[in-house]
């Protein structure tokens, strides 16, 4: 089947050919339709309404329905979060629920929910109320109870004062008072409650204002936070007993408890009565306990129900309100009782669309089978890479600079070797390398479980580029072993060192001491280099030239992907007036400096490169003497020097005067295009203004030549420059570790003290992770990332294309709410 074909090496760099479509649907197996095609994936509809207002258009009932299920199903879950539930992680992926009986399902378990959880909130709040009512009775009973048996103590005192003294007044006094008049008596009222301590001493102080003082307040401290019955949350309170005269003070004191929040209770001064209510109190407060428990474990249990259907229902709602909503941009024909849908759909799966479509009708009894018809357009198509799990997030590190136009090449291809093993070049430890495999295969073992979790920002973005981790490290064990660094210390793995000392007293095993005695090292750096006073030269030397032939080989690739382009889209002028041209000025001069590395390598010459390539500019017709590498060097360096300077106006003047004489045979009538074709490099070019009858801006065009001209001879300079940060972060990588080895762990090795050994151990391993393999990894991932971004793609990849983005349940599933 055509699905199934094998692609050479390059079909993969260009997107899959993409066709617009028309469908044509009958109306009783529209739904039918759009839902098969939502589980196929593979149709990026087209609004076809786009001038109507969602609420204008034919389905907007239905996904107003839809939104009110969701609507509810927010409300279960905020619910469930609160109650410390969460749904069920079994997948939703299909459900036999149907969506009426499920509409009327979620209405009924709001309805439920809704008075469980006012019943509830009621239930809590009388519970509330009455324990700050008991510790009303408690603590204003404990006000009555010690002003009494103060009183009886001042009575009796009072009575032994006045024993045995009789007078001729004594009687005539109580004689007064016991015949005083029991109506025109002064008795005081008093009112009692809780209130907020950290406004008690301002509620005092406005008790005391409004009254004139003419009021009596007595506060006792309540120990524990007291739950508030209207805020529901924990509250220092202080109970207070206010004594009043008058019912204009009793006004004042209710409208100054209600300024404050002070909740007021009922209090009687009878000590029988007070025992009888706190019983009666404390009986309620047991009943309440039990019916709030009863009520508790009943909404757990509608909760954990509804838990363990969300996600299915859940998937329900968005999967029906994605396929009304489709169906919404599909344009309604009257007449003929039919929708017509257009979109953009991969050519190889027109027959799984087609056979989609017979499926549907058949399973809606529909009398008419759909249309599907191929539409010529000169639109430019979505772009559409085939990708698995490995290859996605390479593709996205692309696709964040821009997404390819359509049929433009891919980048992605090339990024899969050439991001890690940059990145590596910046990062080469085996040490570390080790370190970080381990860490991606964790998240690789265990991927299925990761994929089904909400994950934090951090670990979700290690765990979406897991593979990309994994061949970072399989690259970083690779490099490193070249280095031969493991935590920066070297091993004899590939057999001996080809070095050694001249005689038993060689101690400085880093200067003349060192003869050759052994083959070369077979692979890697010879483990002697590390640690002795040649290390940092020889590196150094070693690791630019390493960067340097790395830039110019990757820049030289960006260039030859130019000419991919050109040659697919047909553009000629592209090739003659911009590759050719580009290959000459980058290889005259870059090109050749790599190839005096490679030859003083292999020779083990010792010319001085820079004075080379600076006089190749300043006198090139000096004689080379000690710096001349190879014969007929001199007359090979005139020779790039003239085809670097010729090609400079290569680039920039032949190409816009092409370009216009291509517009004014074109508008001549000389020149003909195929109306229906997409390939026209005239039409696709942006730079040459001569789209339809547009006039041709020849100024712009000679201006935006000039730009890139410009823009690439600097490039060419500065893009090979950035290449040395390889060179830079390899190098403070490597010092880095080798400083915390030395400095660190050696240092705390050398105390011969187990305490400090362990404090050495522990902070060599927090800095390794915390610096080496964390933000020396960010570090050299973003280095990487900039490499391949400016100084890779800018060379051939334009990016401005947008993705192929399909009607697919598959997708709905995976976007938030």
């Amino acid at each position: 089947m055509e699905e199934e074909r094998c692609y050479p090496t390059m079909d993969l760099l260009r997107s899959e050919p993409m066709q617009l479509a028309q469908l044509i649907i009958p109306m009783e197996s529209a739904y039918l339709t759009v839902s098969y095609l939502g589980e196929l994936g593979l149709f990026q509809f087209i609004d076809l309404n786009a001038e109507k207002s969602p609420f204008q258009r034919t389905y907007a009932g239905q996904i107003k329905r839809c939104g009110e299920m969701a609507r509810k199903l927010r409300f279960f879950r905020e619910q469930m979060m609160k109650a410390g539930l969460s749904p069920s992680s079994r997948a939703g992926t299909s459900s036999n629920v149907d969506l009426d009986d499920l509409e009327n399902k979620l209405g009924e378990l709001e309805a439920d929910l809704l008075e469980i959880n006012a019943n509830n909130e009621k239930l809590h709040r009388t519970y509330t109320e009455l324990l700050e009512y008991k510790l009303v009775l408690q603590k204003a009973g404990e006000f009555f109870s010690s002003a009494q048996s103060s009183a009886a103590a001042h009575q009796r005192e009072f009575e032994g004062q006045h024993n045995g003294e009789g007078s001729i007044d004594s009687p005539l006094l109580i004689e007064q008072e016991m015949t005083t008049d029991p109506t025109k008596q002064v008795r005081l009222g008093y009112i009692s409650g809780l209130v907020a301590r950290h406004k008690s001493m301002a509620f005092e102080r406005i008790l005391f204002r409004a009254t004139r003082g003419n009021v009596f307040l007595k506060q006792a401290v309540v120990d524990d936070p007291v739950m508030d019955p209207i805020s529901g949350e924990k509250v220092e309170k202080n109970v207070f007993v206010i004594f009043f005269s008058g019912e204009r003070a009793k006004n004042k004191i209710i409208k100054i408890c209600e300024a404050f929040g002070a909740n007021r209770y009922p209090f009687a001064d009878d000590l029988g009565k007070q025992f009888q209510m706190i019983t009666e109190v404390s009986g309620k407060l047991s009943e309440l306990k039990t019916t709030i428990d009863a009520g508790v474990l009943h909404r757990s249990n509608l909760l954990q129900t509804i838990g363990y259907e969300y996600e299915q229902w859940n998937f329900l709602v968005k999967k029906e309100k994605s396929i009304y909503h489709t169906l919404n941009m599909l344009s309604f024909d009257v007449t003929k009782k039919c929708l017509v849908a257009e979109g953009w759909c991969p050519v190889f799966a027109s027959k799984q669309i087609q056979s989609t479509l017979q499926q549907a009708t058949f399973d809606s009894n529909s009398q008419v089978g759909a249309i599907f018809q191929v539409l010529q357009t000169k639109e430019s198509p979505p772009t559409y890479f085939r990708t698995n799990k490995f290859t996605s997030a390479f593709q996205e590190i692309v696709d964040a600079y821009g997404v390819a136009k359509y049929q433009e090449a891919n980048p992605g291809v090339y990024t899969v070797i050439t991001f890690p093993f940059l990145f590596a070049v910046m990062f080469g430890d085996w040490g570390h390398g080790i370190c970080l495999l381990l860490a991606t295969l964790y998240f690789i073992i265990r991927e299925k479980k990761f994929s089904n979790q909400k994950l934090g920002d951090i670990v979700e973005m290690t765990f979406g580029g897991r593979y990309v981790i994994l061949m970072m490290a399989l690259f970083s064990i690779y490099t490193g072993l070249i280095y031969n660094e493991f935590f920066s210390v070297p091993f004899e793995l590939f057999g001996k060192s080809a070095y050694e000392c001249r005689d038993p007293s060689c101690r400085d095993a880093t200067t003349a001491g060192l003869i050759k005695a052994h083959d070369t090292y077979p692979f890697g750096v010879d483990p002697k280099w590390h640690g002795s006073r040649s290390e940092l030269p020889f590196l150094n030397s070693l690791k630019m030239k390493m960067s340097i032939l790395l830039g110019v080989a990757q820049m030289n690739l960006g260039i030859i992907m130019s000419y991919f382009n050109a040659k697919f889209f047909d553009d000629k002028l592209n090739i003659w007036y911009q590759f050719v041209p580009q290959m000459i000025f980058l290889n005259s001069l870059f090109g050749y400096l790599s190839l005096l590395i490679i030859v003083k390598w292999c020779t083990g010459s010792q010319a001085d490169l820079y004075h080379i390539m600076i006089y190749m500019f300043l006198s090139p017709t000096d004689d080379l003497g000690e710096n001349q590498l190879f014969f007929g060097q001199k007359f090979f360096q005139l020779l790039l020097l003239f085809l670097a300077l010729v090609a400079v106006p290569w680039m920039l003047f032949p190409k816009p005067f092409l370009l216009r004489k291509q517009h004014e045979e074109r508008h001549q009538g000389r020149s003909y295009a195929l109306l229906d074709s997409t390939d026209d490099p005239l039409d696709e070019d942006p730079h040459h203004g001569s789209h339809g009858h547009e006039e041709f801006e020849f100024s712009e065009v000679i201006v935006h030549q000039l730009i890139h001209t410009i823009e690439f001879v600097l490039g060419a300079v500065s893009n090979t420059a950035s290449y040395l940060r390889l060179w830079a972060l390899s190098l403070a990588h490597s010092e880095l570790s080798s400083v915390f080895y030395d400095k660190v762990l050696l240092l705390a090795w050398g105390f011969n003290n187990v305490i400090v050994l362990i404090i050495g151990i522990v902070v060599f391993v927090f800095a390794t992770v915390g610096v080496l393999l964390v933000m020396e990894t960010l570090s050299a991932f973003l280095h990487a990332l900039r490499l391949h971004w400016v100084e890779f793609q800018n060379k051939f990849y334009e990016g401005n294309g947008y993705k192929f983005y399909p009607f697919s349940f598959a997708l709905v599933a995976e976007e938030e709410e």
